[in-house]
């Protein structure tokens, strides 16, 4: 082999290389900017909304489930437990739930609900953020023969109704929070999304 007439094949195999690393390189370094122009798994977990099938829910019970990572709860309200709730100023901090802050709009009612019987809480106590205990027992002997039902946090002593109402005298500031919610039929329900005007409507 000659130096004027160089080896066409490995001439060949060079430029080849050279295009794949150059290929390569581009591919790496538009990887990362389509990457980022998708959500990450942990942006998606934490603000993605849970659909709950409420079918088998019965009067008096809770489920529990999480939504951004926070404990949310869903109770389907006895007749019994509905004729207990009242709107009375000298009892509750709150008690015709004017803070916007601690439920949607449609949640502006004596129930604090879309649906009377089902009510639809985050289960966090708005002192300090511990977890309230369900109680739905009237007289209960722990918490005095005038309770009504509700929840109750051991951490500090706040008192909440069955529609989640701060009680007067507990350490809490405001009432428990109802989070965006909609129902899609009437065994399911979306937690973190609102409802349109539609559904608002039929609630």
């Amino acid at each position: 082999m000659s130096k004027d007439n160089p080896d066409n094949s490995r001439r060949k195999f060079l430029s080849g290389s050279l295009t794949l690393v150059g290929g390569t390189g581009a591919a790496a370094t538009l990887w990362p900017f389509l990457s980022s122009m998708a959500p990450s798994a942990k942006a998606k977990a934490s603000g993605a909304s849970v659909e709950v099938d409420i079918s088998n829910l019965e009067e008096g019970q809770k489920i529990d489930l999480i939504w951004r990572k926070k404990p949310v709860w869903i109770v389907k309200r006895t007749k019994s437990m509905l004729d207990s709730i009242d709107t009375n100023e000298g009892k509750y901090k709150d008690p015709m739930s004017e803070n916007i802050e601690q439920q949607p709009e449609f949640a502006k009612n004596k129930f604090r609900s879309l649906k009377p019987e089902i009510l639809v809480l985050e289960g966090v106590c708005t002192h300090l953020g511990c977890n309230p205990a369900y109680k739905p027992d009237r007289n209960n002997g722990e918490l005095g023969k005038d309770w009504q039902g509700g929840f109750f946090c051991a951490c500090h002593g706040s008192k909440f109704d069955l529609a989640g109402k701060v009680e007067s005298g507990s350490p809490a500031g405001a009432n428990l929070k109802v989070p965006p919610y909609r129902f899609v039929d009437g065994n399911t329900i979306i937690v973190g999304e609102l409802p349109t005007n539609d559904e608002k409507s039929k609630g």
